[in-house]
């Protein structure tokens, strides 16, 4: 990631990325920086600033930005044009789910395979994603070349999986688990806690409901 550009914006990318293809599929050619705003809840100036920082071709005025052409440009920016392969590993409900997903290959992501300890699953195919056992995972990952896993198993496998994962030669790893995992400063970690997740959203309730009272 580049110094020169926040970790603010890099968030906000998929974000406009995903409102610019929903305006796409209602028929719109062109969108301004007002629009944008206006939909994601932020201001003309932050949306005009991110897109600069990304070197997305200017708008025009009157008219704004042609929408295949943001599209394109944050695609490229983000690195989705050139699809990645993953493997997932922990083929639960989660894993299942996430196995089904198909909007990741708009985001330039493509899970090749499953890996699980369950003699149930294993040998399957999911969502047509073939299921192997975790004994065949270093060598898969070696084999392919893939450097991102995503990781949904249990927390108590999570660390011992990480390893492997580090082993065979993954760079980078989605965390879904509630393990904080620890890998050398050579391979990117991004974890998804949905209990840290739901604990936010059940604080910012609680501060909506509280000011609604103050307010009768």
């Amino acid at each position: 990631m580049s110094g020169d550009i926040s970790l603010q914006t890099f968030h906000r990318m998929p974000q406009y990325l995903k409102t610019l293809y929903e305006f796409k599929k209602e028929g719109r050619e062109n969108v301004s920086s007002v629009q944008l705003a206006e939909a994601l809840d932020l201001t003309p100036s932050i949306v005009k600033k991110d897109l600069s920082q990304a070197k997305v071709q200017d708008g025009k005025p009157k008219v704004g930005y042609a929408v295949d052409d943001l599209i394109a440009g944050i695609s490229e920016f983000l690195g989705y044009n050139d699809l990645k392969e993953a493997v997932l590993v922990g083929v639960g409900k989660l894993g299942q789910a996430l196995l089904g997903y198909t909007g990741f290959g708009d985001y330039g992501l493509d899970i090749v395979a499953g890996f699980d300890i369950d003699d149930g699953v294993i040998g399957t195919k999911i969502h047509g994603k073939p299921i192997l056992p975790t004994g065949k995972l270093e060598g898969a990952v070696e084999k392919l070349g893939i450097k991102i896993a995503i990781l949904t198993v249990p927390a108590d496998h999570a660390q011992a999986m990480a390893d492997v994962l580090v082993r065979s030669g993954i760079r980078a790893i989605w965390n879904f688990t509630t393990a904080h995992i620890q890998v050398p400063d050579s391979v990117a970690v991004r974890n998804e806690n949905m209990a840290s997740s739901l604990a936010v959203l059940s604080a910012q309730l609680a501060e909506i409901m509280k000011k609604e009272q103050e307010s009768k």
